[in-house]
């Protein structure tokens, strides 16, 4: 079945509202000193310069949860990658105002970033509120399927967490049903509660407080990759 490792296309609208002149002038200096380099192989000396453990998201929205993963552990390098401008700058203003040098951002598809890690290379890898393309028929744009899982996979070292959160049941649903059929994660799951509250180091972020406001349960999945 096609899914994101085949299909390779990014849906939806690249930039929301006009940057202000400030956002545009973060944009213009400082997103090229943060960018992850466009080609080559990536490793955490080529994006921070030592080695240190690193950590991917992959749609990091307006960069809260992002920000809030780097500040709580500085000696690891963190990776965000957002296809939307305005989200890009979100997370510049998180990077500037807390000062944080162990980010790195890519503006666009996740998966062209993991490819060039080498495999079992990565110690996180997050996937937080991902587009549920509710319709079946648009079930291979989720990035919750076996190419870009079997992608993850490869690229998490053994021990490696993978975390994804989701407030769509149709989403929890089909990620529960996909990540059963895999024997390469172990759900970190004995009770109902440990994904059904926030882990202490998940750090909120406006669209799960949304969510919640809306009325909506949200669910917290953690994977170590065996």
């Amino acid at each position: 079945m096609n899914d994101p490792t085949t299909i390779r296309r990014l849906y939806g609208r690249r930039q929301g509202h006009k940057l202000r002149t400030g956002q545009a002038a973060l944009v213009e200096e400082l997103l090229p000193r943060v960018s992850v380099p466009d080609t080559g192989p990536l490793d955490a000396a080529t994006l921070f310069g030592d080695n240190r453990p690193l950590e991917i998201e992959i749609g990091f929205g307006a960069g809260e949860h992002l920000a809030g993963q780097a500040a709580m552990r500085p000696t690891h390098g963190f990776i965000g990658c957002e296809p939307f401008l305005n989200g890009v700058v979100g997370a510049l203003n998180h990077i500037r105002d807390d000062n944080l040098a162990n980010v790195r951002l890519h503006m666009g598809d996740a998966l062209e970033v993991i490819e060039r890690f080498a495999d079992a290379s990565l110690d996180r890898v997050y996937l937080l509120h991902p587009d549920p393309w509710p319709k079946a028929r648009h079930a291979k744009r989720r990035m919750m399927n076996h190419g870009p899982m079997d992608l993850i996979a490869r690229k998490l070292r053994p021990g490696g967490e993978f975390r994804l959160g989701t407030d769509d049941p149709t989403y929890c649903r089909w990620a529960m049903m996909v990540m059963d059929q895999r024997r390469d994660f172990a759900w970190q799951a004995a009770t109902a509660a440990d994904f059904l509250t926030r882990p202490a180091d998940w750090p909120e972020t406006r669209y799960e407080r949304k969510a919640r406001r809306q009325g909506h349960e949200v669910w917290y999945f953690r994977y170590i990759r065996a």
